[in-house]
């Protein structure tokens, strides 16, 4: 198995893709940062659920794509911040993405949170990806 130098694209690129193949569900390689990740997702309301599954060098995350009448909540995924560019921003230069249609994903001092929360808990941080 080799080795992922971005594991957080490598989770948006599957996510991305077994929503537009109308996959109910996907199994990825465990981290913190992608089960932060989820958790921010399910509680946006752009995925159903998610579990993590196995234990030790075995841990899988189970995330349930939400589907609205046969169309993917997640209309698109893009990574800002990445390993060769790093983007970093305070809480009052929090983007709105798509005009409050979509949401950003920052890593803070206070875990993984959504743009929104960042902003109502005025702290800023590393700004991961753009989901809509």
């Amino acid at each position: 198995m080799s080795a992922l130098t971005d594991p957080i694209s490598d989770f948006l690129t599957r996510l991305r893709n077994a929503s537009r193949a109308q996959k109910h569900e996907l199994s990825l390689p465990f981290s913190n940062i992608k089960n932060d990740m989820a958790r921010v997702l399910k509680q946006e309301g752009y995925i159903t659920d998610f579990s993590v599954q196995g234990d030790g060098a075995t841990k899988a995350i189970k995330v349930t794509t939400k589907f609205v009448e046969q169309t993917p909540a997640i209309s698109g995924l893009k990574r800002v911040s990445r390993p060769g560019l790093r983007r970093y921003v305070g809480a009052d230069e929090i983007p709105r993405v798509r005009g409050g249609q979509g949401i950003a994903i920052l890593s803070t001092p206070r875990g993984v949170l959504s743009g929104r929360e960042a902003k109502r808990q005025k702290v800023g941080g590393e700004l991961l990806a753009y989901v809509y």
